[in-house]
């Protein structure tokens, strides 16, 4: 989508409204002065907000706005944002936005999250802070998100209530350019895009590639995703992330290249936690949250030269009301507060409920192809993992020991069955001192990818 817009709406639509590039400030000032669903058309040129960094257009509910061929809204380094306020069912079609100085986990078009916007065939590019936000409802359709500052997405509103997302048929591409992870160490705040529970998304269609941290992550209480059919590439650390979150299809995938900046970092100072292309962290099938599935169900895909496959993870100090839980003031989908604290939480139900379960994973018919000479690595790449630390924290803690990795490895219905690997793949079990290789982690007591073949043996059925 990046530089091959379709040359739409030359000409304007009758009865609407013609907004021109010369006159600083227009686009907001007939925005304001006509009815909710009036259509803009911005002629070609480029479209400026005022010189207050305030500057911006409050669409109102029903408001549509076309780009002629050429037509771009700049906030020439000075506006923080371009399209703003809670207005329902905004049109976008055919923009280039550019230019606009957001500050951290803002953005710039749908800045408040209304519901219903459809982005459709528009670029949204080198800006500060996010591209745009998300709303329920909301539809990003064949467009380029591009070089901005932080992410492409951050579908975030407060409240949580984002339904019903799509994103299709888009390029999400060399964001982060402001390398967040580095600025504010340990903030979790960069790549492609980022979901914060979102309940409900179709994403599909998508190329997703070189961005500056991972491409796709969903953290917090997630639920019901379907990524399919999108094209993952050379994003420097994993393609999906998928975090203390639930119920995910993931089928029809190609992964290439993705994660060796990463994967060489952790590396290069001695690491040896298992970097990934698809990492779920704290994430699984959960059947009491309502989605398409009560799985995660990885299907169909290809990983092919990437620093490593898929790692299963999940730390067994982060838990509801743990001080090791980053999403803070979040408890999981199935417990409450008050009853994950010392001396209730060490009774059922709110000891199995208070966890983020890695559970009900199924890895099955996918192909994982590595070369360590393509990939220009000598060690701790080529891995798949399944596996957890060892408590510690806090004092209160129940699940202290070897509890979770027991259980992540043994008792939560993990799975891979019937995949097809090429290349020296090593598996990570239990723990980050176990590593095992192919005939191990088919051998009890793993008892992994039956029916799976490895560089062309197939394993006993």
């Amino acid at each position: 989508m990046c530089g091959h817009q379709p040359a739409e709406y030359e000409d304007p639509p009758s009865g609407a409204v013609a907004v021109d590039p010369g006159v600083d400030g227009d686009l907001a000032a007939k925005t304001a002065a006509s009815p909710p669903g009036t259509t803009f058309w911005l002629r070609p040129g480029t479209h400026t907000l005022g010189s207050d960094e305030f500057g911006q257009v409050a669409p109102k509910d029903g408001d549509v706005y076309l780009g002629a061929p050429g037509a771009v809204v700049d906030g020439r380094g000075v506006n923080r944002a371009a399209f703003t306020q809670r207005a329902r069912n905004v049109q976008l079609h055919g923009l280039t936005v550019r230019g606009f100085a957001a500050l951290q986990d803002q953005g710039v078009v749908n800045h408040d999250s209304g519901d219903g916007w459809l982005i459709e065939n528009t670029t949204i590019e080198d800006n500060a802070g996010a591209a745009l936000m998300a709303g329920a409802g909301q539809v990003v359709r064949h467009s380029c998100l591009r070089n901005n500052g932080q992410y492409g997405l951050n579908a975030y509103q407060a409240g949580d209530g984002i339904t019903g997302l799509v994103l299709e048929g888009n390029e999400i591409t060399g964001n982060n350019t402001g390398d967040w992870e580095a600025k504010v160490p340990g903030c979790g705040c960069s790549g492609g895009a980022k979901f914060w529970a979102v309940n409900g998304a179709d994403i599909r269609g998508n190329w997703v590639h070189g961005n500056h941290g991972a491409g796709l992550w969903a953290d917090t209480n997630n639920n019901d995703f379907l990524v399919e059919d999108n094209l993952f590439e050379a994003n420097d650390s994993e393609a999906l992330f998928y975090e203390t979150s639930y119920n995910l299809v993931l089928r029809g995938n190609t992964f290439r290249g993705n994660a060796l900046v990463q994967g060489r970092a952790f590396a290069s100072r001695g690491d040896n936690f298992p970097v990934a292309t698809v990492y779920l962290s704290e994430s699984g099938g959960e059947a009491r949250v309502p989605a398409r599935t009560s799985a995660v169900d990885i299907t169909g895909n290809t990983f092919e030269d990437n620093w490593a496959g898929i790692t299963l993870w999940e730390n067994a100090d982060r838990f509801c009301n743990s001080p090791a839980n980053t999403s803070s003031g979040y408890c999981t989908k199935v417990a409450s507060k008050s009853s994950c604290a010392a001396g209730t939480i060490e009774q059922r139900p709110a000891y199995d409920d208070c966890r983020w379960k890695t559970q009900r994973v199924e890895i099955h018919g996918n192909t994982f192809r590595f070369d360590a000479g393509r990939v220009g690595c000598a060690s701790l790449c080529g891995r798949m993992a399944l596996l957890s630390n060892y408590g510690t924290f806090p004092d209160w803690s129940p699940y202290k020991g070897t509890v979770v990795e027991e259980a992540i490895t043994f008792g939560q219905g993990n799975r891979w069955h019937d995949n097809a690997y090429t290349g020296p793949w090593t598996f990570v079990v239990h723990d980050t001192s176990k590593t095992v290789d192919a005939a191990g982690w088919r051998a009890g007591p793993y008892s992994q990818d039956e029916c799976s073949s490895f560089d062309g043996g197939v394993a006993g059925c």
